[in-house]
């Protein structure tokens, strides 16, 4: 999945304007005006269209986040982690909608794909890991769908 599918579907499964957009970029440290963000949820055919950076999206998913959850002023700002992996973002993903492991099983499960707990934790653990895996775009983009649903 490209970041500027993550940022559209994200967007469409909050229901927020391109303003709220907006703001939830610059929660994360981020700076993007509504005219950059309407080029960014363009699609690559369209006229306008512009790839988002990792940077943009690391921010975006930063104040996703806060945005979601709150500021927790007693700790510092979450850095900025780039490049932005699939498994970057399903991570940020379980933790602004607070999801648990069973959580996220259920709603897999609900879009017809299958997946073990072993399986699901080998997402979230450091690439250096020997029982790391790669986050699929079919995953990701199943996990976003069923959480619109949920």
């Amino acid at each position: 999945m490209t970041h500027n599918d993550v940022l559209r579907s994200l967007r469409y499964l909050l229901n927020i304007t391109d303003a709220k957009l907006c703001e939830i970029v610059r929660l994360g440290g981020g700076d993007v005006s509504q005219a950059e963000l309407v080029a960014l949820l363009r699609k690559e055919d369209e006229e306008g269209y512009r790839a988002c950076g990792d940077d943009l999206m690391a921010r975006f998913l930063n104040g996703l986040v806060i945005y979601k959850r709150g500021n927790d002023e007693s700790r510092p700002p979450q850095p900025v982690e780039v490049p932005v992996t699939n498994n970057a973002i399903l991570k940020k993903v379980r933790v602004a909608f607070e999801l648990k492991e069973s959580d996220i099983i259920t709603l897999i499960e609900k879009s017809g794909l299958r997946v073990s707990k072993g399986e699901l934790s080998a997402f979230f653990r450091r690439p250096d890991h020997r029982n790391y895996r790669a986050c699929g775009d079919q995953f990701l983009r199943n996990l976003i769908k069923g959480l619109s649903w949920a």
